[in-house]
């Protein structure tokens, strides 16, 4: 039996073949997670966002809710006011 004299440039083919496709597997892998990271990041900046936009209109809706009362109470207030007249004894 006849050993090839190329073999060990099949076995070089072989190997770099693996080394390639485990090469693409960790970049395809690395590029995932890197996606799945910003969305997280982004979805946590999203809802970063809207939580102050909607705690700054909750504060703003309940200062013109104070003032609406504070002013119909100084209005109720000055509709009480009786004129007071000397008692003759």
């Amino acid at each position: 039996m006849l050993l090839n004299p190329f073999t060990p440039l099949a076995f070089i083919k072989i190997s770099s073949l693996k080394a390639t496709t485990f090469f693409l597997l960790i970049l395809l892998i690395k590029s995932n997670l890197l996606r799945l990271k910003g969305g997280l990041i982004g979805g946590l900046f999203a809802l970063i966002l809207i939580s102050g936009i909607l705690a700054s209109t909750s504060i703003a809706v309940g200062s013109l809710i104070y003032a609406f009362r504070v002013k119909n109470k100084t209005n109720e207030d000055e509709g009480n006011v009786q004129d007071l007249e000397p008692v003759n004894i």
